[in-house]
């Protein structure tokens, strides 16, 4: 995986989980190891995607806790 590889943990809502850089598949039943290289890419991309989205996120939060910018044309 990348730099850019997404961190250790599960996946929101889904039964899938990054350990020590490998994908598994977790049920009550117990685990197993995703091997398929395309399945695995694209968890590795969905993970970067909702790494990315709640980068976004947070960063809307902290402009919203910001004062204001000066606005020197006033408001109507």
């Amino acid at each position: 995986m990348s730099a850019s590889a997404p961190r250790a943990g599960r996946l929101v809502r889904s039964p899938v989980v990054l350990r020590d850089g490998q994908w598994w598949l977790v049920s009550g039943a117990g685990s197993i190891l995703a091997t398929d290289p395309t399945f695995t890419s694209i968890l590795d991309g969905f993970a970067q995607a909702m790494t990315a989205a709640d980068q976004a996120v947070a960063d809307l939060r902290a402009r919203q806790n910001e004062p204001p910018a000066s606005d020197a044309g006033g408001q109507r």
